[in-house]
């Protein structure tokens, strides 16, 4: 197939981790032998800090403005077997609009944020999406899973809804020996919506273990936090050292945006790159959690500075080790890029399938 994607960023994880998941997902796809062109809004906030500004897995194309998308793509938009558009996309209501005038091939939305989304739309903020938007789409598909997809139906009018999680690539992320250099580790930019889980999780644990070792990797934390002595801070780690980053940590933090919580099966990218590199995972709680690790066996979970401390302290080295294994194992049989690409099209032989259905005549 011919897939068109619009993304946020494929080239820059700055600030973002939309990145990492389009570069997994459409790598999938391209050894799949698809054909990919993937459009990205040229803005000097990511253009300063791209990491991969020329992806050998699809065809990149930068537009400057709305006049140039539709003055260079539009050929492109109309031989496309499917055309993906996701969330956050820059002035993505007018490109949404655009591509459902022209398109000939099914058209997705790829929700990385839907609960954020959802939460946008009851606010009147149409963002990137608007509500009339939504039953225009073939596909809505979503990083959260459960009974937010029913919501989706049933309020929006979503003609046929589907999880899309994400993933991380296993030829990137892998376990490699060597000593362990931090007690706990996180990496993520700062959102204020889980500032209190950060607060309780990892700030509250390095000031009262002054012997830990933590540290912290992401950017836009506001000046006024005050950091323990004993934490390192990265303001920003390029995406090619974050398997170095985890593989240093004897557990790694996954903490969750305040409406993933809410709406439950929301697995972050960071989950499935600890995981692919198989260190130990303490997780904030959040329903749903079950359904990608097993609590105890694969994950281990704590939601206060006391567990955490407990888990740190206590925990022997050997299950430590065993914990990271089998969360490494879960992640090869169900959550590589090459499953969610299979997903996507199955998907995507569905709508085909449903569109060759004969309707029924009375």
């Amino acid at each position: 197939m011919k897939i068109v994607f619009f993304g946020l960023s494929i080239t820059s994880t700055w600030g973002n981790g939309h990145a990492t998941t389009y570069r997994s997902l459409v790598r999938a796809l391209s050894a799949r032998k698809h054909e990919i062109i993937f459009l990205e809004r040229d803005v000097e906030w990511y253009a300063n800090q791209r990491d991969m500004a020329d992806p050998p897995f699809c065809k990149l194309h930068l537009y400057k403005t709305l006049a140039d998308l539709k003055r260079q793509f539009r050929a492109d938009i109309r031989s496309a077997d499917c055309i993906v558009i996701g969330s956050y996309v820059p002035d993505g209501v007018v490109v949404a609009e655009w591509v459902t005038r022209n398109a000939q091939g099914p058209i997705a939305f790829y929700d990385i944020d839907t609960p954020v989304t959802l939460a946008k739309l009851a606010k009147g903020d149409y963002e990137y999406l608007s509500p009339q938007l939504i039953p225009l789409f073939d596909l809505y598909l979503s990083f959260t899973g459960g009974p937010l997809l029913d919501r989706l139906a049933t309020e929006f009018g979503a003609r046929m809804v589907r999880p899309l999680f994400c993933s991380a690539d296993p030829d990137l992320y892998y376990p490699q020996p060597g000593k362990k250099l931090w007690d706990l580790g996180y990496i993520g930019t700062y959102s204020a919506d889980r500032h209190s889980q950060f607060e309780r999780l990892l700030l509250a644990p390095a000031h009262l273990h002054s012997s830990g070792r933590f540290i912290v990797a992401g950017s836009q934390y506001p000046p006024e936090i005050q950091w323990p002595t004993n934490l390192v801070r990265i303001s920003h780690l390029p995406w090619l050292r974050h398997r170095e980053f985890y593989n240093l940590q004897r557990f790694t933090l996954n903490l969750t945006r305040g409406p993933m919580v809410k709406a439950g099966f929301s697995p972050s990218v960071r989950l499935f790159e600890a995981a692919a590199c198989g260190t130990a995972i303490i997780s904030d709680r959040w329903p749903g959690l079950e359904t990608f690790f097993k609590p105890g066996k694969e994950i281990l979970v704590a939601a206060s500075t006391r567990e955490i401390l407990d888990i740190i302290k206590s925990e022997p080295e050997w299950r430590i080790r065993q914990i990271g294994k089998a969360a490494r194992e879960r992640f090869l049989e169900e959550h590589t890029p090459d499953d969610r690409a299979a997903e996507f099209e199955s998907y995507v032989a569905e709508l085909f399938a449903r569109s060759r259905a004969p309707s029924n005549v009375a």
